[in-house]
Parts: C-alpha cells; structure tokens; sequence
C-alpha cells in the first residue's frame, strides 16, 4: 500500500510539481490528488497553501425553502439519468464521496481511501458510527452490496456498470470473483482486474446513492437510508417536500431546513424567471441567457460554476428511417458535423456563456484533455459528402426538447444545415415525452453534465454496448484505447492517449459538440449553501437560512 511510509500518494507528489512548472491547474491537481486518496487539507499543503477559508454564514435553525426543479419520476438510483432525481432523493440516500467546486474529492460516507500507485489495489475506510434511519449500524457489508449491484450488467438501465467495468467479469456481466475483500466492518479492499484512475470520482457520480440491503428497488416505498431527511410527498411534473427526520440522529453536520419543497415550472426560463418575481420558490436549478440580467436586478444572488458540461448533436449510427439506416455512413455523420460552425452555435444557443468545444466531448478542464484544434467548418465539403454517398435529398428530422438553450441551439443547427444546401425538419417536443426515449431518436440533440474526468464521460457515452451511448457508436479501436486511457494513473500519459480518442470520435463524424456551458444559479441574498454546483447536484443537508 501507498500509505506505508509516507501518508501522501507519490503521483500527487508529481502532480503538486507539475502546478508548480505551470502545467497543470490547481483545479485539475485537487481532482487528482484527492482521487488519490489525498485529503483537500494535504493537497493545498502540497503546493504550499493553507486550506481556502470558506465564509461561514451562520443557519438559523428550521424553515421551510422552495427549490424550483424538474420532478422526474424515480426510480432504482444505478439508473437515474439525470440529476434532478437524485438532488431529492439525496434527502436520505448519501453517497461515498462527494466531487467539490475546487475540484477536490470529499470523502462522506467513506472516511477515507487508499490507493496503489498503479491504481490497481483500493482500500475503502468505512466512516464509522453512521447509522441507517431505523438505527441499525452502516457497514463495510453495506458498501460492499451496492459496489456488487452497481457491477450487475443485466439490470437494465444500470449506468453504474459501465463506471465499474475494472470489477467486473466479462463472461458473468457480474462482479469478479475476489475482487472485494470485507476486512472488517470499517474496511473494504477492492482488487480490479486493470488500473482504473476514476473509482472515486464515479462514486461520487448521481447515480451511486448507496441503499439498504434490503432495497426494494423504489426509493420512495421504503425510504431507509443514512441521511438526514425524509420523503414528505411526490407528484412527478409538481411538486415534492422532504421533511427533516428528528427520529434519526444524522452523523453529519447541518440539516437546518425542517422541511424543502421542489416546485416542477417546467423548462421554461422565461416561466421560471416569473415564479422567481412571484415569490413562488427561494432558489433555481439554473438560470439561463439573458435571464441572469433580470433576476440580477430583482436582487437575487448569482452563482456561476465553470463545467465540462454541454450538448451534443448526434446522428444515431444504429437508428432506422424509412428502412434504411442514414446515420451508418460516416460521410453522412461527418457531413453533418461539417455544414455547422460551433462559433454560432455558442453564440445564437447559449448567449456565449462558455468555451467552444471541438466535437469530441474532453474539456479543457479536463486533465487528460489534448489540444487537438479546432473543429472543421466547410459547407461545401460537407454537400460534396453527402452526393458521394446519394444522401444529398434525404431530409434529416432534428429533434430537441422545448426549453430555451437546447431548442435554440438546434434551431441554429438547422438553419446552417438548410443554408448548406441540406435538408432538415424541425421537431420540438416536450421534456416529458423527449426524455422518454433520449437514447433511441435518430437525430436528436441532449444535454451531458459535468465529469472530473475525461475519460469518466468516454466510457458512459461512446464505449461500445453501454446504456447511455446514445449514438449507437461501436469502434474497437476507440474501445481499447479506452482501456489503455483508463488504466493509466497518470494523467500525462492518458494525455497522449485521449488525442487519439479525440480524434477518432471526431473523424467517425460521432457527435456535434459545440461548446462548454458556464452554469448559473440564483437565490435569495437570506438563502445559505445554493452556489451552483458544477454537476448540478443540490445537497439538502447543506441549506439553510441566514441567522439574523
């Protein structure tokens, strides 16, 4: 083990010089560090800073606060696919780790970790004296059920697996056998099959609330869990309440609010931003455009976060139309990708509130990202492709959600397409029938949230066969520079490899991809602990009220 003479990771030693020479960010350090098991305080120490002083605004205690969110219907977590189930569940079902703003990794219901230097070999340290909500004790035995539930492949809509791909036996599609070890009742080892850098951060992913043992696969049935609160009522495209649960004494620090309600007003900024002056909610999901101006002037707070999240406008390769299957031509794909200029998609889609992006989904926050220019805009390439392959009077249906940003950018998508030459119909529908079938349209365009990691978001998206590769992408090639890129611990090395990734999904004409999204919040100025979060996540425990 790495911890058996000196208490800091040898890589972040490597990492804090790397800082140090100016190439690598402090962000992109603390991912990596605290991945590594290193604690914040340590990893500041490493670059020779103390700890960042956080303002502490005193919470009065009680209150009830209005959240303005989407109420998605529920389901078992390992299949949540977006954020907004888990920010209410969230009330009692915790996590492992918990990913910061600073980029650091906090360990919650993990006390701590410990990795190998070839990260091949993780000891999990359960934090002791947590209890479940009916008073029995949370074990290593709990942990480990859940890391064996997220690796079952053959549960359907279980995106866990693919982020658990370094446990799992190819042949049984289950967890590989041996490769957790319960120590004792605070201690877990986890032997993976390769080198897999992203374990931590993926547990502290939505999808990795940790259940009891005797889950019934609804959350809302039997509402068992570590954390402070209680499900107090759930009506999906309504509203839902928490009430904090005074029969369960939490291990945690705050839960404030007696009760947090969640107010579902669509997508609609323009009807959010209403409810905003109307004092029907206390804080927002997101705010969006030129929407920021108006609740700027009502007084309310901003929050800005810097994200690897965005958009993606994808052909679907394994769709059919008519018979036929368009999207199986990558000059058709790559056409597509060519008729449109990112610039304007940033500008006409998101008011420039971000970076243009290079069609092919790594950040420049990422740590592993690689430069590899920027994407290819030429129109008449893009019609000279597609009358190679015959498909020049095909009449491409794009399909997108009814809110502000996504139906904008499509409608800028298409209007390049059309000045192409290229044939396109408009399809807007709404949220609640979109989301229904996200991963199965043709040609349709979806939001993808923020990752720590890379090759996190490579593996979920475009790896061969997994739940949320949406546009039906199978390379081999891509798959097993994959592996390679996850197995290496060291974030130079996967640099080298990631330029090839990058380079792959954008010559196979993948996705469009056009920018970067700065994401934004309001609250009220009385309102403490909403900053937005770059993965969206709203921990309830940590709201409250100012004390006055």
């Amino acid at each position: 083990m790495n911890r058996s003479t000196d208490p800091i990771h040898p890589a972040a030693r490597r990492y804090a010089d790397e800082v140090t020479h100016g190439s690598l960010s402090r962000r992109e350090f603390m991912t990596r560090a605290t991945s590594l098991g290193v604690t914040a305080t340590a990893a500041y120490g490493l670059l020779g800073l103390a700890t960042p002083a956080r303002a502490q605004t005193s919470m009065q205690d009680g209150g009830t606060l209005r959240i303005q969110m989407e109420v998605r219907a529920l389901k078992d977590p390992r299949s949540y696919d977006w954020p907004q189930m888990s920010n209410y569940t969230r009330g009692w079902l915790e996590y492992l780790t918990e990913y910061q703003r600073d980029g650091s990794i906090k360990p919650m219901l993990l006390e701590s970790w410990d990795v190998n230097e070839d990260a091949t070999q993780y000891t999990l340290n359960i934090r002791p004296g947590v209890t479940w909500n009916d008073g029995t004790p949370f074990t290593a035995q709990d942990v480990a059920f859940n890391i064996e539930r997220w690796c079952d492949s053959s549960f359907d809509g279980n995106s866990m697996a693919s982020r658990m791909t370094s446990l799992i036996d190819e042949d049984t599609g289950n967890i590989t056998e041996g490769a957790i070890t319960v120590v004792d009742d605070t201690t877990i080892v986890l032997d993976l099959s390769q080198s897999d850098i992203t374990l931590i951060s993926n547990f502290a992913d939505f999808p990795a609330a940790i259940v009891p043992q005797d889950f019934s696969g609804d959350p809302l049935l039997d509402p068992k869990g570590t954390g402070a609160y209680l499900p107090d009522g759930y009506e999906v495209g309504v509203r839902a309440a928490l009430v904090r649960n005074e029969g369960h004494t939490w291990w945690g620090e705050g839960a404030a609010l007696e009760r947090v309600e969640f107010i579902d007003l669509g997508t609609d900024q323009a009807a959010i931003v209403s409810g905003a002056l109307s004092d029907e909610f206390d804080m927002n999901y997101e705010t969006i455009g030129e929407f920021k101006d108006i609740m700027d002037g009502a007084g309310w707070t901003q929050s800005e976060a810097v994200t690897s999240s965005t958009v993606v406008i994808r052909p679907n390769q394994k769709a059919e139309v008519d018979g036929t299957t368009p999207y199986a031509d990558v000059r058709v794909r790559r056409a597509l990708a060519l008729a449109v200029d990112n610039a304007t998609l940033l500008e006409l889609g998101f008011s420039n509130d971000g970076v243009v992006a290079a069609n092919h989904h790594v950040a420049p926050i990422h740590p592993e990202y690689a430069d590899i220019g920027p994407a290819e805009y030429d129109p008449e390439a893009a019609m000279a492709l597609l009358e190679e392959a015959g498909m020049q009077d095909f009449e491409h249906e794009l399909i997108s959600i009814d809110d502000t940003w996504r139906k904008n950018t499509c409608d800028a998508v298409a209007a390049q397409l059309r000045d192409a030459g290229i044939q396109v119909k408009r399809t807007v529908i709404p949220g609640s029938t979109f989301w229904n079938g996200w991963t199965t349209y043709p040609y349709s365009a979806t939001d993808w949230g923020h990752r720590p990691l890379a090759v996190q978001i490579l593996a979920l998206a475009y790896r061969s066969g997994e739940t949320w590769n949406e546009s039906g992408y199978s390379n081999p090639e891509f798959d097993s520079a994959l592996a390679e890129a996850l197995s290496l611990a060291d974030a130079d090395a996967r640099t080298e490899v990631t330029a090839r990734l990058e380079t792959m999904l954008r010559d196979d004409g993948v996705v469009v991809q056009p920018y970067w999204r700065s994401i934004y919040r309001h609250f009220k100025p009385e309102v403490v602990g909403a900053e937005q979060h770059p993965a969206f996540e709203i921990n309830v425990a940590q709201l409250g009220f100012a004390a006055n």
